[in-house]
Parts: C-alpha cells; sequence; structure tokens
C-alpha cells in the first residue's frame, strides 16, 4: 500500500499497475463464509400517489449481497435505485419484505435487547452527513466515550479515556489531545466524519456501512477518507460496504463492484472485470460519465450511444424483465416481454441480468438457485 503522501490527489478509472495488485488483499479462500449477506432480500414500502392512491413502493426486488472480511464492496447507482436501503437494512433500521439476512452464515433474528447490542457490535453504519450525524453540543470525547462506556462498561474511566484518544489516533487524527476537547462546530466536514469513522470502530466493528462517506465533502479532502477506509480494510480485516454515485472513487477504493439500478444488482463482479469489460448498458453509461482522459484522447467523442429520453424506473410498477429497457439504447423486444436470467461469466466471478451477455462465448445462463449465484458468493479472482 502507497503512503498518502504518493497517492495521486485524483480517483480516475485510468490507474495502473497498483491498484491491480493492491487488490489481492482480502481475497476471500473457497470455503470462507460471508460476514454479512442477503439473500434475495426484499423491501417494499406502502404510500400514495400524488393523486392519493395506495401503491407499493419496490425499493429493493430481489437483491444478493455478500460482504466478506478484509475486502470492500462498492454499491454504485443512481439516486432511488436503493443503495441506502440496503445499508439500512444491514442496519436492522429497516426490516426486509421477504428473503433472508444472514451474520456470519446465521439468519439474524434480532429484535431488541442484548442481541441487537451483540449485533451493533459487530455492525456499524457510517452515515452520509458528518454535519448532522454528531452532536454539535458535545465535545468529541464525550461522542467517542459514550460509545466506549455503552458497550464496555467494565472499562474505568482512565481505559475509555484512553480509548477514546486510541480511536482518533487510528482515525489519523493526531495529536489526538488537539481534538478530544473541541465540539464537531470546531471541525471541518473531512475532520468531522474522521470523528464518525472512529466513533463507528469504538466497538471494534467486523463490518462499516459507509453511505456516501465524501458526497458532502469537498473534492480535496475527499482521498484522504478514502485513504482512511482503504487502511482500515487493511490493518482491521474489516468488510466495508462503499456506498457511493461516483463509480471512478468505487474503482479506486473497492475490490468488488455491484451496480444497481431499479431496486435491483443488474451487474456485479471484481472491479477489474467491471471497469475493463463492463457488459450492462447502464454499467457502462456509468463508466462514461466517469472521469478517464485517455477514454476521449484524441477525439473528445464519448464512446456510448445517446440513451432515450425516458424519466427513471417507477418503482411502483411490478415491471417484467429489464427496468432499464425504456432508457436502454440497445433494448430488444424480449427485454421486457420475457423474464430475465442472470447470465455468468465462465472465467471469473462476474455477473450480468442482461440479454447482452446471451451472444456472448464468455458467458453462461445462470441455474435458478438464486442463493448460489457468483453475485451472492462475492468472491475475488
Amino acid at each position: 500500500m502507497t503512503s498518502p503522501a504518493h497517492r495521486s490527489p485524483v480517483p480516475e478509472l485510468a490507474r495502473g499497475q497498483e491498484d491491480c495488485s493492491r487488490r489481492s488483499l482480502g481475497r476471500p479462500d473457497d470455503d470462507e463464509v460471508p460476514v454479512l449477506e442477503a439473500r434475495d432480500v426484499h423491501v417494499h414500502f406502502h404510500g400514495t400517489d400524488s393523486h392519493g392512491r395506495a401503491v407499493t413502493i419496490r425499493a429493493l426486488d430481489g437483491v444478493d449481497l455478500a460482504l466478506y472480511p478484509g475486502q470492500i464492496s462498492a454499491l454504485v447507482g443512481e439516486s432511488g435505485s436503493g443503495k441506502t436501503t440496503i445499508a439500512r437494512l444491514f442496519a436492522l433500521i429497516y426490516r426486509p419484505t421477504s428473503g433472508e439476512l444472514l451474520y456470519d452464515g446465521t439468519p439474524i433474528r434480532v429484535r431488541g435487547g442484548r442481541a441487537e447490542r451483540a449485533y451493533y457490535r459487530n455492525v456499524q453504519l457510517i452515515y452520509q452527513d458528518p454535519f448532522a450525524s454528531l452532536n454539535g453540543l458535545k465535545k468529541i470525547r464525550t461522542i467517542i466515550s459514550r460509545v466506549v462506556k455503552i458497550h464496555f462498561p467494565r472499562l474505568g474511566r482512565a481505559g475509555i479515556r484512553a480509548r477514546a484518544a486510541e480511536l482518533l489516533e487510528r482515525a489519523n487524527m493526531t495529536p489526538t489531545s488537539r481534538y478530544l476537547d473541541r465540539y464537531p462546530t470546531d471541525l471541518s466536514g473531512g475532520q468531522r466524519q474522521r470523528v464518525a469513522i472512529a466513533r463507528a470502530l469504538a466497538v471494534n466493528p467486523k463490518v462499516l456501512l459507509a453511505d456516501e462517506p465524501t458526497s458532502m465533502l469537498d473534492a480535496s479532502i475527499r482521498l484522504d477518507v478514502l485513504n482512511l477506509l482503504s487502511d482500515l480494510r487493511e490493518s482491521e480485516k474489516v468488510a466495508v460496504l462503499y456506498i457511493t454515485h461516483d463509480i471512478a472513487s468505487a474503482r479506486y477504493l473497492s475490490d468488488r463492484i455491484n451496480v444497481m439500478y431499479g431496486g435491483k444488482i443488474i451487474e456485479a463482479g471484481s472491479t477489474e472485470s467491471i471497469i475493463s469489460a463492463p457488459v450492462h448498458p447502464y454499467t457502462k453509461l456509468l463508466l462514461s460519465a466517469a472521469p478517464d482522459p485517455a477514454r476521449y484522447k484524441g477525439s473528445g467523442k464519448p464512446t456510448h450511444e445517446p440513451i432515450a429520453d425516458s424519466r427513471p424506473v417507477d418503482n411502483t410498477s411490478d415491471i417484467r424483465g429489464c427496468r432499464f429497457a425504456d432508457r436502454c439504447p440497445v433494448a430488444m423486444p424480449k427485454c421486457t416481454s420475457e423474464d430475465l436470467p442472470l447470465f455468468r461469466s465462465i472465467r471469473d466471478s462476474h455477473t450480468v441480468h442482461c440479454w447482452q451477455a446471451e451472444d456472448d462465448a464468455d458467458y453462461e445462463r445462470a441455474s435458478s438457485d438464486r442463493s448460489r449465484t457468483p453475485t451472492n458468493s462475492a468472491k475475488k479472482e
């Protein structure tokens, strides 16, 4: 791992062999059990439309996702695709309408009390907005110490103070004496997000759910937070779910990328596989929107076909086939007339829900057993 002083200031798509070698870290063994997993999960909300009619919002519609120790999995997609819903599902803020959540291979059956506290000791959520997630009336020492006191009540005052200082140091906020007695309002956005990460680390979690942790930060300090998450992946061996709109930062940070659209994971695979050989037209459109000077060198022309002038997917409709079809530049009649199968790569764990893979010799139609698809296993090549 390179030091922060030698990292490129812009996490572009065109990054070299340094990232490829870095992604050999955190590779799960063949028999390794995911630390956190969702199997065929559906989340539906009941509400009303603009005319007052009852509707069902299909926020998640058959999602398979697995997180492994020492691995960063990115969840990429536009607003409303269901990314934050997955994070809140793993954080037990939402309950699945159907499907199954597993922790260390065991179905999660948490309903408050000690079991819930034990779960949160292992799974922590980092919120998007560092300006709202910290109490501005409390000192940094109090914010972090309270978490330690709740989960480790046997620690004395001296132990709690030492633990608070240690956590700030792990979040690269040194010297710690400069920050412990300050208020969140005295800190910059990047410093606040580091405090939020330090607070999440207070319980030694196995999983960090990072819900767009850099979207509220200036571009100049986003890289510091990304590098901190990467360092934690290597030093603490935590599993990280990195939620973002920015596929360029996902390429820089993650070991695996899952592309979401309309409540479904439509394409998933290792980061290098998704970046170098995307199959789904929506994934290609996301990549075309990311900064990559090499792609435009000499011509200045985009490499993708323009999308149809259509509104985003309506999650209140029970759509057969591909939800992206009405915006897809290469849509076929069967995209909306037939059920959409899962195709898997014969070379690696790349999977995609798109008929474009049917004529690709590198892909085969997956079996109907959803629970054992490569999308769910999420192992690195």
